[in-house]
């Protein structure tokens, strides 16, 4: 059984206040949809609809964002951005010779990344900066909503941004927002190919087609969404925050 991930071209530069559900369903039109595809798509496109992009010189810094932006060589306006977003500071470090420090820091929804998601890249302004949207999951569900109701169909919508991960190297897109798709797939009581019983297998489902989103993505293409087809999965009423280990684990 193959599974196909196809980009979708044709959806141009997302200023606040535009339509996704009636933009990325006209880019869908000539490809389609079916029952069972399921969407992924990069935040940056809600988070600009939504108009989660702050003016750097609408900024002014804390004491405390002075601090951190001093010891890290970071542009104090964006520190203090950054620390609007979090719930805590986890930690900052700046390498010897590093020109610009990191801040660890755990967003107001519960993702642990760099810079609290706060970001640069893709926002169409100079001196400005994208924050992720408000309630990724909400703004899922309208997408998944308005797309079924258009199409007639019964499809799963994820929202991804791009983490670095604890102990490897590089990034990987990971799911911020889900509609339908379940967060995880527990395996327990089901057998392996030698029909040994697992037990604590419970592949990230949503995680999964995030990071195989960012094969037919890249950071220029302008293609921030991806249609996937040909997947076995039921639906659900998951929370992306569903897959975020409690701290209650967190042996480290």
């Amino acid at each position: 059984m193959g599974v196909e991930l196809n980009p979708v071209s044709g959806i141009p530069d997302i200023h606040p206040g535009d339509d996704l559900v009636k933009i990325i369903g006209d880019a869908l039109a000539s490809m389609g949809l079916q029952d069972g595809d399921i969407l992924t798509s990069a935040h940056k496109i809600f988070s600009k609809a939504e108009g989660q992009v702050v003016a750097l010189e609408s900024v002014t810094p804390s004491a405390e964002a002075l601090r951190y932006a001093k010891a890290l060589n970071k542009d104090a306006r964006k520190v203090e951005v950054i620390l609007r977003e979090s719930a805590r500071v986890v930690k900052t470090f700046r390498h010897p010779g590093q020109n610009e420090g990191v801040m660890i820091c755990q967003h107001r929804l519960g993702f642990i990344s760099a810079n609290a998601a706060v970001d640069e890249s893709n926002v169409g302004a100079d001196a400005a900066v994208i924050l992720l949207p408000k309630d990724p999951d909400a703004s899922a569900r309208r997408l998944r909503a308005g797309l079924e109701a258009r199409f007639g169909v019964r499809i799963g919508v994820v929202i991804t941004d791009t983490f670095g991960r604890p102990w490897r190297l590089g990034q990987v897109n990971v799911a911020i927002g889900l509609a339908g798709v379940p967060a995880t797939v527990p395996e327990d009581g089901a057998r392996d190919a030698y029909g040994r019983e697992l037990s604590v297998t419970e592949p990230a489902f949503a995680d999964e087609l995030a990071s195989a989103s960012g094969l037919v993505v890249g950071k220029a293409a302008q293609t921030p969404v991806v249609r996937f087809r040909g997947l076995a999965w039921k639906a659900s009423n998951d929370k992306a925050a569903d897959i975020l280990r409690p701290s209650k684990e967190n042996v480290f």
